[in-house]
């Protein structure tokens, strides 16, 4: 063995002996609970004993049909509930939070901005605050005596019935406007739909309660992107900007030329880590609402937790987070598709064509010689 190979070989040895620690403490409370969890979503385990037992049963896909094939099961009915809910927070909560953390790091950059370290954390102390803090403060403030329904109360606004209304904010809007009478809805939203809700329902749009939720997840999210944001601002070399100036570009033509394809990397982080964290969100809801009024802010998260925790149904709460798994996986690579980097694509093509073309001619070359 050459005494290159024998360095590259004890390299190699002392990498895996370093990083050896890190895929044991992995592997053991990462990898084989997610192992045991698949093996539990296959089974009726009831949350006693061990979940290889001989006692409990093996049921094989019961479970996913449970959730996403029955007709008219409750368990079914709840699961695309909480799936329409989660849609629309969703909807709502990721360009929010992504528009108002771009917007607040635009801010933060300005260089004439006087006291940018005070305002740098006020705007970032709320996401370094306890989420379950700030779910209980929202709390108080739309309680029934809160400050919140005080004031609508003093307007002629009654506050607690319209905080407690199971109805969306869509059909809320139209019984206000005339358009349609929420109790009676048009029988063509009614006959058809899909995921086992109606037209109708799905257009209910979020309720008054799970848009409190959302408008505190996007408050207390917001400072966390906007650092993400206010660094890849930092790092726009101020030349590329002054150049697109004398080109004769405005504010707007910089900022949609120069700086928000600079941001495009930052973009697609903020965005894919806006959409994993809106499909989980649990403590919000488990804090304020429970999944009230109505089951209008009923999330997958929480479901699995109530079927597991509450009703001791383990393999249907499983089954909840790997569809979870399964979904989040689809939008984050459907996300990253919209998100490439096109011009990098046509380059690597381009790449590739001339290199078969410089291989053809050295065959052609070849074969003539």
């Amino acid at each position: 063995m050459s005494r290159s190979s024998s360095i590259r070989t004890g390299q190699a040895r002392a990498g895996w002996a370093f990083v050896s620690p890190t895929l044991v403490v992995l592997g053991l409370f990462l990898a084989v609970p997610v192992l045991m969890a698949l093996w539990v979503s296959f089974t009726d385990w009831n949350g006693r004993g061990s979940p290889f037992a001989s006692g409990t049963g093996f049921v094989g896909l019961d479970n996913y049909r449970e959730l996403v094939g029955e007709q008219g099961g409750l368990t079914r009915s709840d699961f695309m509930t909480s799936l329409r809910n989660n849609f629309f927070y969703v909807l709502l909560v990721v360009p929010l939070q992504t528009a108002f953390a771009l917007f607040l790091a635009l801010v933060l950059n300005q260089r004439m901005l006087k006291g940018v370290g005070f305002f740098r954390t006020a705007f970032y102390f709320p996401s370094v605050v306890s989420s379950v803090a700030i779910s209980l403060v929202f709390l108080f403030l739309f309680s029934g005596g809160g400050v919140i329904n005080t004031l609508l109360d003093a307007i002629g606004i009654d506050g607690p019935t319209w905080f407690n209304d199971s109805r969306g904010l869509l059909h809320l809007l139209g019984d206000g406007l005339g358009l349609w009478n929420a109790s009676a809805p048009p029988s063509g939203l009614t006959d058809g739909g899909v995921l086992g809700l109606t037209w109708w329902d799905w257009l209910a749009g979020p309720s008054v309660a799970l848009s409190v939720i959302i408008m505190l997840v996007v408050w207390t999210t917001a400072g966390t992107f906007m650092l993400m944001f206010l660094a890849a601002l930092q790092d726009l070399p101020l030349e590329v900007e002054e150049a697109a100036r004398i080109d004769g570009a405005g504010r707007w033509g910089v900022f949609r030329n120069v700086t928000l394809p600079h941001l495009r990397p930052t973009m697609l982080l903020v965005t894919t880590l806006g959409l994993i964290g809106t499909w989980q969100v649990f403590d919000q809801v488990y804090v304020m609402t429970k999944g009230g009024p109505g089951k209008t802010t009923l999330t997958p998260a929480y479901l699995s937790y109530s079927y597991a925790f509450d009703n001791q149904k383990w393999g249907i709460a499983a089954a909840m987070a790997f569809v979870l798994f399964l979904i989040i996986f689809a939008m984050t690579t459907f996300q990253r598709f919209l998100f490439r980097d096109k011009d990098a694509i046509e380059t690597k093509r381009q790449e590739r064509r001339t290199r078969r073309l410089r291989a053809r001619s050295a065959a052609e070359g070849g074969t003539a010689s």
